[in-house]
């Protein structure tokens, strides 16, 4: 019996949690309703023949920069790199100016951010050691992502670097806590190994025991409390293999980044541009973080969206500022390693919608089954294709990875049933919404 719906996906290849299959959806109300053949009629039909049906890929770590540093990015111009990059959801970072570490400064971007961002959205809450005790209250507002730790000091002014300050965050609520894992006394004591002119001394100051000696240590805090973390932009091996002994309490992300670029190419190449924190390290680094990949250990993968602009990137190392934009780039660059064989579609899937949905605890998110939001990113997997500047949509107007020949492109990104990009063209207008999460919708 034929039913109507609002929207049809026809005639692609459907990525449920049972497998691909050639299938249609239904859509109606926001949601998945049906998935099948011969579906019936609906308000639109999208023609999907040669295509992939995806459920919604979801950056977990983006910074947009607003409030107070919109001349970087915005909460829109971020929003609109995301689609057109085949993001569906975002989760964006605290460190703006002002930081968002107060109820007052969450609920400010959620509302600078709904029907204005095209994508749908989270944020996350800064811990401080002066609002360690209020996280509890924090951590539950709806459309927050959790608490965001900073044990070393990167873009804006957020830090937490004693485990007397940590153990104070960490015993106040009970969501997953996200961890920036770099070890500040270390750092410190090694400025004097930057070198001016040569950001390729970058990651020999932010160096592998900086991020080791800060995972073991928050991961030891952790357990301690008793309390779940997340550690985002893992850079090496060693932190993964750590990692995996400790998976009952720890999670963890990698970045297209670090999977991509190696500082032997990098720093010759694009200098201050390649300059991120953690560091882009050695092409070991990025095979070691490979094989862990491949054996299961990474959980999500973050672009680490981190603008700055080019007038900025310019200043002599190290006076430029560390951070790339990433969020249009990760489903593409992660499509052209599923075409060169580094990683499985399925793997791909995991890492960017069932493992974000796994690890946050999301609502209606993270796959395409009955009653879930109808949130897809539809790919040309054989699509081949050149990074051009008139496709990048950051306000930053650069990325590390403009030029590169690419297999795989997203051409279309649906957020609740509403078509918001198509070939590289976006919808008349944004209707980006706040996630909802287990944690806050049924504390």
């Amino acid at each position: 019996m034929s039913q109507n719906f609002d929207l049809i996906l026809k005639n692609g290849t459907i990525h449920t949690p049972g497998g691909a299959d050639k299938a249609d959806v239904g859509v109606r109300g926001g949601q998945v309703v049906a998935i099948g053949t011969s579906l019936g009629d609906a308000g639109e039909v999208i023609d999907c023949t040669g295509l992939d049906v995806l459920p919604g890929c979801i950056d977990s770590q983006v910074h947009f920069r607003e409030p107070g540093l919109e001349h970087k990015e915005d909460l829109e111009s971020g929003s609109r790199a995301a689609v057109l990059g085949g993001i569906t959801a975002v989760f964006e970072m605290p460190n703006t100016n002002p930081n968002t570490d107060s109820e007052e400064r969450v609920r400010d971007k959620l509302n600078r951010a709904h029907h204005r961002m095209w994508c749908d959205h989270a944020f996350y809450v800064g811990a401080t050691a002066d609002n360690a005790e209020q996280l509890k209250e924090l951590e539950r507002i709806p459309g927050t992502a959790g608490v965001k730790i900073f044990m070393g000091a990167s873009t804006g002014s957020l830090l937490v670097d004693n485990d007397a300050a940590l153990a104070r965050v960490l015993a106040s609520g009970t969501r997953r806590v996200a961890i920036h894992a770099e070890d500040e006394a270390r750092m410190n004591a090694r400025k004097d190994l930057r070198v001016e002119g040569d950001p390729s001394s970058h990651p020999v100051w932010r160096d592998d025991e900086s991020a080791m000696i800060a995972t073991q240590r928050i991961i030891g805090l952790a357990r301690k409390a008793r309390r779940r973390i997340h550690i985002l932009h893992v850079t090496t091996p060693a932190e993964l293999e750590y990692i995996a002994a400790h998976k009952d309490i720890a999670t963890c992300e990698v970045t297209p980044q670090h999977l991509t670029l190696a500082a032997e190419d990098a720093y010759p190449r694009l200098g201050t541009y390649a300059q991120m924190n953690p560091p882009i390290r050695s092409g070991a680094h990025r095979d070691g973080l490979w094989r862990w990949l491949n054996q299961g250990v990474p959980d999500v993968l973050g672009s680490d969206h981190a603008p700055h602009t080019i007038d900025e990137k310019a200043k002599v190392y190290p006076a430029s500022p560390s951070g790339m934009p990433g969020v249009q780039t990760l489903v593409p660059l992660l499509l052209n390693h599923v075409a060169e064989g580094r990683l499985s579609l399925r793997r791909f899937i995991e890492l960017t919608s069932s493992g974000p949905q796994r690890v946050f605890g999301l609502v209606g998110k993270g796959r395409i089954a009955l009653g879930y939001d109808a949130d897809f990113t539809i790919v040309d997997l054989k699509k081949r294709w050149t990074v051009g500047s008139d496709w990048l949509a950051s306000r930053c107007d650069w990325s590390p990875f403009e030029g590169m020949e690419l297999t795989g492109k997203a051409v279309g990104a649906i957020v609740r049933g509403n078509r918001v990009m198509w070939e590289d063209t976006l919808a008349n207008e944004a209707v980006g919404e706040a996630v909802r999460f287990e944690a806050t919708e049924f504390a």
